[in-house]
């Protein structure tokens, strides 16, 4: 008798451990949050080279000054609306119940990504072969809009399922990570500078 019990807490274990891994751990991976940020500020540093060989081929550095306040505009639309993004995300996740949490999620996700969209189409367009005034050569940008929201999507309605494990305090500390210092965008004239 007491062996098919043992054996039955041991079946009842393995159960368990695969449900827990099926499920996600409490330690949602975050990871997309710096990976888009890393993605979006190397952007400014590609575009301003561009920039500087525009303007030193044109012998013209108006180029280069105007070019660098209208991107330092574009950047900061994007600056701002990622600010917003990552707080709506979690106050998406903390106010709601999960079905409201998703659909508000999906929301401020389509917000971000058209604004993605915008600042891409913009440096894209800038920095296209045969582009402003004929520079040769395509910059390639390792930042693709819709990857990077299906990417931070993910992330986000995974940190959703974590954070309606976790109670009251719990729950606020574990998505307070997402709007850590860390993961706010640098200044512009930061990135200009590097």
């Amino acid at each position: 008798m007491k062996r098919y019990n043992l054996l039955f807490v041991l079946l009842l274990l393995i159960f368990n451990v695969t449900n827990a891994q099926k499920k996600g751990s409490p330690a949602a991976d975050f990871s997309a949050i710096g990976e888009a940020k890393t993605k979006i500020e190397n952007t400014v540093p590609l575009v301003i080279k561009h920039l500087k060989e525009i303007s030193e081929k044109e012998n013209d550095p108006n180029i280069l000054t105007n070019g660098t306040t209208a991107l330092a505009k574009e950047y900061g639309k994007v600056e701002l609306e990622w600010r917003l993004y990552r707080g709506n995300m979690n106050n998406c996740i903390l106010n709601n119940s999960s079905k409201k949490a998703k659909k508000c999620m999906e929301y401020h996700n389509s917000m971000f990504r058209g604004t993605l969209i915008n600042y891409n189409n913009y440096i894209t367009n800038l920095t296209r072969k045969n582009g402003y005034l004929g520079v040769e050569g395509d910059t390639k940008f390792e930042m693709n809009p819709s990857e990077v929201t299906t990417k931070l999507s993910e992330s986000y309605f995974n940190g959703s399922d974590a954070a309606n494990r976790m109670k009251g305090n719990q729950k606020k500390e574990f998505l307070s990570q997402t709007t850590a210092d860390d993961n706010a965008l640098k200044p512009f004239n930061q990135l200009i500078v590097e």
